[in-house]
């Protein structure tokens, strides 16, 4: 056991270093590799005692798989680490401490789509409508805004500063994954929020900020700390309980809302991709399968003989 952890503690950091400096993975990314890399760590050592990264084959993995199974884990959270453990191998296939890659010899299982959450316009519009006219209220206001005029994502809002909104020009610079920048247009609303808030807000919160890093931020807590993903969440969800929604709301349901309305109102799907930052066209078409949903629920729901 002791000698397995030293060995699989030489190799994690390595590699999760590889991810965050190479890959330019996310920090969250990064840290849900190292928890599924300790979780077969334990495994090899429990189950099967292995006490070398050489002893681990094909065989060994699967039935690492099927004992994730055995525990009702979902097939999207053994297909992530599948992934992991795919990274993982051919890493150190890379590096050479490996003769032979045993993950080649396993399959990842099918995917079933689960089709996004998302809110109709209406309901939509009641949420925007919900904040007051005081500090925090105009703060989040401009949050609920601006996640729906852009479809951005959490982590993107969050890390906004200063510099990257234009209200003249009336857009927006994002960092996205991957370090790659896009930029974003802002629609009336949302920039009227904005004027609000960096008028009447963000001065306030600006003098209680004790760093830079803060100071630069676009979204402020009341205490003067850059806003957290968590912060916002918990924003939105505070909305969506006035609200009385039985839905599991997030800001990326704002997010699935946005791409969802634009294809709607007949947007062309490479526009949306673009938009949302996806690198792929098959991310971005899930959403034309929300779009067919909805028509056939109409269809059933108003046609005499459906």
């Amino acid at each position: 056991m002791e000698e397995l952890k030293l060995k699989f503690s030489d190799l994690i950091e390595p590699f999760c270093n590889y991810l965050s400096a190479e890959r330019n993975l996310s920090g969250n990314t990064v840290k849900s590799y190292k928890i599924d890399l300790l979780q077969f760590l334990s495994f090899l050592s429990d189950k099967k005692d292995i006490n070398s990264i050489d002893k681990v084959d094909h065989i060994t993995i699967r039935e690492f798989l099927s004992f994730l199974q055995e525990k009702g884990c979902e097939k999207r959270t053994i297909a992530r680490k599948i992934s992991c453990l795919r990274s993982f191998f051919r890493f150190l296939k890379r590096m050479d401490i490996i003769s032979s890659n045993p993950m080649l010899k396993v399959k990842s299982p099918k995917m079933g789509r689960k089709l996004p959450t998302f809110l109709y316009t209406e309901t939509m519009e009641n949420i925007l409508i919900l904040p007051e006219n005081h500090l925090l209220g105009i703060r989040d206001k401009a949050i609920l805004e601006i996640l729906y005029a852009t479809g951005m994502r959490v982590g993107e809002l969050v890390g906004l500063n200063e510099g990257d909104i234009d209200l003249e020009n009336k857009q927006v610079l994002v960092m996205g994954k991957g370090a790659v920048e896009r930029i974003l247009p802002l629609g009336n609303y949302s920039v009227e929020a904005l004027k609000n808030y960096y008028e009447n807000v963000r001065p306030i919160f600006i003098k209680r900020a004790k760093n830079e890093d803060a100071k630069n931020a676009v979204f402020l807590s009341q205490k003067g700390t850059r806003l957290t993903s968590r912060g916002v969440r918990y924003i939105v969800e505070k909305y969506v309980t006035k609200e009385s929604l039985r839905l599991k709301v997030s800001p990326h349901t704002f997010r699935h809302s946005f791409a969802t309305h634009l294809l709607e109102q007949g947007a062309d799907l490479r526009t949306v991709q673009e938009l949302l930052g996806h690198v792929n066209l098959s991310t971005t078409q899930i959403y034309t399968h929300i779009d067919k949903k909805r028509l056939k629920e109409t269809y059933k729901k108003f046609h005499p003989r459906a």
